[in-house]
């Protein structure tokens, strides 16, 4: 009868949750987000998939160059980097006290050109120092569009620093109002997100806390950031939670490609938020 039960409410779930947002979704998980210590014995596990539960490993693994910076905002090392079916794990050894961006980011550029009347899209992977290079002389109609992708998580020994989130100014970016390793239950917090250095309007920012398996609603906050970047969160659950910024996407025919110029953004992180 249990096992009834739970293929009942799995059913219902994929009934309640639309189609829209059972996508896959990339993420990064921690073993713990706050540490009490530091030194050869004090370490932190993380788990990076791609899955349609959050946190569970069901599609593949986060194939990434994952990095490390430390509290003093020197480079730190991933360590012990394995890749398994369904998921990546690495470890990260905490010897500073402060805050941890543990991250990957990329940058590409995707669009096509016409050459003698017919249209060739750009190599996957060009990058945008490279991107002269892959388009021939007497190319026309060249529509490009730049594309950052970056997700990171954070890690604190003892009390939150800031260093670790001076912007490099490309892509999306967190300057945290709230600190991302201080979050409470009913406490809200408020983020600020940059684009390639300058604070945002209109970033769509979507809430999802984990758990998404045993439970029938999603529990998901669409937001957008404000004129000055920011964006408040109202915690709906405690818990490991998923949090996606990206920049809104343009209205266009299916197929058709990308406008001259365009800008496209994701930036993925996942938080802990305390019970009170």
């Amino acid at each position: 009868m249990k096992f009834r039960n739970v293929l009942i409410a799995t059913a219902v779930a994929a009934v309640a949750i639309p189609a829209s947002v059972q996508a896959h979704r990339q993420w990064m998980l921690p073993s713990m987000t706050v540490v009490s210590g530091e030194g050869s014995d004090v370490w932190v596990t993380v788990d990076a998939a791609v899955s349609n539960d959050l946190f569970y490993f069901e599609h593949q693994p986060l194939r990434a160059d994952m990095a490390v910076m430390l509290p003093d905002g020197s480079a730190g090392e991933v360590k012990n980097k394995a890749q398994g079916r369904y998921r990546t794990t690495f470890d990260v050894q905490i010897e500073q006290r402060g805050t941890y961006k543990i991250y990957y980011a990329s940058e590409g550029v995707m669009g096509s050109y016409k050459l003698n009347g017919e249209e060739v899209r750009i190599p996957r992977g060009t990058t945008a120092d490279k991107l002269a290079s892959v388009i021939p002389a007497g190319a026309t109609d060249v529509r490009t569009t730049v594309a950052s992708n970056r997700n990171e998580i954070f890690v604190t020994a003892g009390e939150p620093t800031t260093a670790v989130f001076n912007p490099v100014g490309k892509g999306i970016e967190l300057v945290p109002v709230t600190h991302p390793n201080d979050l409470i239950m009913g406490e809200d917090a408020t983020f600020q997100f940059l684009l390639d250095g300058k604070p945002t309007p209109g970033l769509t920012v979507t809430v999802i806390p984990g758990g998404i398996r045993y439970r029938d609603q999603l529990h998901q906050q669409d937001l957008k950031t404000g004129p000055d970047g920011k964006v408040t969160i109202k915690w709906s659950d405690p818990g490991m939670t998923w949090i996606n910024v990206t920049t809104p996407r343009a209205e266009r025919a299916e197929g058709a490609p990308p406008a001259p110029g365009g800008r496209r953004a994701s930036y993925v992180t996942t938080v802990e938020v305390m019970a009170p």
